[in-house]
């Protein structure tokens, strides 16, 4: 059994990870422990070099036969986020998502030496964690108890290559154009119904860079069978 660190932006994807991906991964051998970055019991969110430095020397440094992986958004990752500056001037989102990753991975290697960063898979959501409830918009807005709203719900997906493309404009981000439909909305039950009621298999299938992290995840199972 692997032991790996979900190093999550907020509760949201906190209990995402606890609720869907971890049951998941344990069938492949795979033991996800989700925590909000920073102090224990902190709700999570300012998402910044130090606090994930300080996460990071916690858990790989401590324990020498766990990994560790994140979940952060990237509309809301600091402009002096390794990548993120330089990722702001390219269009195609995997280009973004591969350059962050490239340099989160650079810096690990430069902060704990490559051995001990051979143990760190970052990963950041394109855009934002909502993206990937446009993966059934239908089935968002029933979960919402919003179907009134399921034409503009399905239009906005509609309206994207992939849920993964949905904007990260203050305006039109994921979560403001469900806020825009549903005033109520709220964190993290909401999105966390919403995730339930998806499944992960119709997220992973809708969301090239999310099932990519879930493949690399599950392919540490079998690590060190060969």
């Amino acid at each position: 059994m692997k032991r790996v660190h979900v190093i999550c932006e907020g509760q949201t994807e906190e209990e995402f990870v606890r609720h869907l991906l971890t049951p998941e991964l344990l069938q492949k051998q795979i033991h996800l422990l989700p925590s909000c970055i920073g102090k224990v019991g902190h709700k999570g969110g300012n998402v910044s070099l130090p606090r994930l430095s300080l996460d990071l020397r916690e858990r790989l440094l401590r324990d020498q036969n766990c990994y560790c992986t994140t979940l952060f958004d990237y509309y809301g990752l600091p402009a002096d986020f390794p990548g993120k500056a330089a990722g702001e001037s390219l269009s195609d989102i995997y280009d973004k998502h591969a350059g962050i990753i490239r340099s989160l991975s650079q810096w690990a290697e430069n902060a704990f030496g490559i051995q001990t960063a051979k143990r760190f898979i970052p990963y950041v959501q394109m855009y934002e964690f909502e993206g990937l409830l446009f993966s059934a918009p239908m089935v968002l807005a029933n979960a919402l108890d919003c179907s009134h709203s399921t034409r503009e719900f399905q239009q906005i997906r509609a309206d994207f290559l992939t849920p993964e493309w949905i904007n990260d404009s203050p305006s039109t981000a994921p979560s403001k154009r469900i806020a825009k439909l549903f005033p109520p909305y709220d964190k993290p039950e909401h999105p966390l119904f919403a995730a339930l009621d998806i499944g992960l298999d119709t997220i992973r299938k809708e969301c090239l860079l999310f099932d990519n992290w879930i493949t690399r995840l599950e392919g540490l199972g079998a690590e060190g069978k060969h």
